[in-house]
């Protein structure tokens, strides 16, 4: 019998093909959407979500995302809001190349994702789903998943119909434990196609570790470090990326009085009123500290620009303390904590306050010196948020952002905002771009963030190269399609400002600095970035003028809070 013929005799049925089978396991496996941009590999997958539908099988959402960086990015803001790893799935070798963007985004920041690539069909005649188009040849490699394996944990091939189950499983497992990371699965066409004779949906049974506990000796000797300590400091990027980090770093930063660094921060980690708040740069305090303590953070300091003085003590505190997926990583480490952070952290509050009884009245005074000269800090922020000479400066936009979307709103930033002057005093409500750098993330995991939490105001704060980067069509397009309206300000400076930087930094006095560092970053003349939104049924805005940019950052806001439409405000600045 021809297998394209094929039906279970007894039923006149025909049996579950791989990607049946596949589509239901990820359901069960507790992954809510399948972000897709399709090509001549998907026909199976159509079939089953098709067969799906008429049966009443519980699968995941089909996400039409035309464009994979946005697909990998809408998946990577899911897992941000909600702590579930998310599936993407996207078009052979071609697709594959178009998401490395956004799996090395995720790679960096231990962002789980199943990310699903179809691979062209073995048989070339005789079975079902066998090569039926010129680019089926084309397309083919020899090792697809050689594009990105050094961005992924864990990648495979669907080898035999009746693994789809355990590929699906087991691929989420190697994901979901720490440190967490994307995976790859190829899927080629015919294997996909193939009925699953054994192949069999279930609960999976591949219980991931718990958070790694420290060890006891390690939270002890951390402690009495910092307990002797006259000027300890505590750096971190990443700190607050759960509620209970933010718990646990905002009660043992106040308690102890241990001033906070959120270096190249990407979370919320610890109020931004708070007294032990010190800001995004670690000096000045970077210079005086004779302990540190690096939480969750890739680079505490740049080491041609700054390092801690001579003899200061220095503990690591992360899943991978050691950062063994960077190829270098040389700084000091003279105690290495390998474990949860938040709960690290929380130890770490109970051991010192057994060492520091005694040290009741140091404790207090030394919180009193570094709350006064944390509040001339803090009165230095607020005096830098308005306009410079009535020109509209970065600090100024986002003192207007934090005003205009509150508290509570989520904001997601790819460079530009400056948290001094947005503050944010919540967990959850600030997420930024991964130490990959990957440009074109923030306007994708806005979304992704907005589908996972739709009463939430969700702003996303882009550069206008980051902004080109996210494939703003396909963005503006799965806003409307999939009703996830997000609010996007772009900080239009016409300039690629980390190229422009970089040139100076090292050239200020050269050639190029009579330019201004602009050579090969000048993005003008800047396009009308407003009516993008408009083509998919958003609103736009133009912003020239500093008075003018309150008034509208409000109304853009009223529009998607209570219009439900997306938004967008194009702010021209010079800086």
């Amino acid at each position: 019998m021809n297998v394209e013929q094929r039906v279970d005799v007894a039923t006149n049925v025909e049996p579950d093909s791989a990607a049946d089978v596949l589509v239901r396991q990820m359901a069960a496996s507790g992954i809510d959407y399948l972000f897709a941009n399709g090509g001549t590999d998907f026909p199976p997958i159509v079939e089953a979500y098709a067969r799906a539908e008429e049966r009443g099988d519980r699968v995941p959402k089909p996400m039409v995302v035309p464009h994979e960086n946005a697909a990998v990015s809408m998946a990577h803001g899911v897992y941000l809001a909600t702590g579930r790893a998310q599936a993407v799935m996207v078009h052979v070798n071609v697709g594959t190349a178009n998401a490395i963007n956004g799996v090395l985004d995720a790679s960096r920041e231990n962002i789980p994702i199943l990310v699903m690539a179809g691979r062209s069909p073995y048989s070339e005649v005789g079975h079902h789903g066998t090569r039926t188009r010129y680019i089926h040849w084309a397309q083919e490699m020899f090792d697809q998943a050689g594009m990105l394996r050094e961005a992924v944990k864990w990648d495979y091939e669907l080898h035999l119909p009746d693994q789809a189950s355990d590929c699906v499983t087991r691929g989420l497992q190697v994901a979901m434990t720490v440190p967490r990371g994307p995976v790859y699965l190829s899927l080629p066409r015919d294997t996909l196609a193939a009925p699953a004779v054994r192949g069999v949906v279930s609960l999976p049974r591949r219980k991931v570790p718990g958070p790694a506990v420290p060890d006891v000796c390690a939270i002890d000797e951390a402690a009495e470090w910092l307990a002797s300590a006259r000027s300890p400091l505590i750096i971190t990027a990443n700190a607050g990326r759960t509620a209970r980090g933010f718990d646990a770093l905002t009660a043992l930063a106040g308690r102890f009085a241990l001033p906070v660094i959120s270096f190249h921060q990407r979370f919320a980690n610890l109020p931004s009123s708070h007294p032990m708040n010190f800001g995004t740069q670690p000096r000045p305090l970077l210079n005086e500290a004779d302990v540190i303590l690096v939480v969750e953070c890739d680079v505490p300091w740049i080491p041609s620009i700054e390092s801690p003085p001579e003899g200061c003590r220095v503990v690591h505190v992360a899943d991978d303390p050691g950062f063994t997926r960077y190829p270098m990583h040389s700084f000091p480490v003279d105690l290495s904590i390998a474990a949860d952070s938040a709960i690290t952290l929380e130890l770490l509050a109970e051991a010192l306050a057994m060492k520091t009884e005694e040290s009741g009245t140091e404790i207090e005074s030394r919180h009193a010196r570094l709350s006064e000269r944390s509040a001339v800090l803090h009165a230095g922020w607020s005096a830098a948020s308005g306009p410079r000479d009535g020109a509209i400066t970065p600090e100024y936009i986002s003192a207007c952002v934090a005003e205009a979307a509150g508290e509570d709103a989520v904001i997601v930033n790819e460079y530009p905002l400056r948290l001094e002057q947005c503050p944010r005093e919540k967990t959850g409500t600030y997420f930024g771009l991964s130490p990959a750098g990957g440009l074109g993330w923030g306007l994708g995991a806005a979304l992704g963030i907005k589908l996972a939490r739709p009463e939430k105001l969700v702003v996303a704060t882009l550069g206008d190269g980051a902004y080109i980067f996210a494939n703003p069509t396909a963005c503006h397009w799965v806003s409307e399609a999939h009703d996830v309206p997000v609010l996007t300000i772009i900080f239009n400076n016409e300039l690629h400002g980390a190229v422009r930087n970089a040139t100076m930094a090292m050239y200020g006095n050269g050639s190029a600095a009579r330019s201004s560092g602009r050579i090969l970053a000048d993005l003008s003349p800047t396009p009308a970035f407003e009516k993008n939104v408009e083509a998919s049924g958003g609103v736009g805005f133009r912003v020239e003028t500093a008075e003018e940019l309150p008034s509208v950052l409000a109304e853009a806001v009223r529009i998607v809070r209570e219009e439900g439409r997306q938004a967008l405000v194009n702010v021209l600045c010079d800086y």
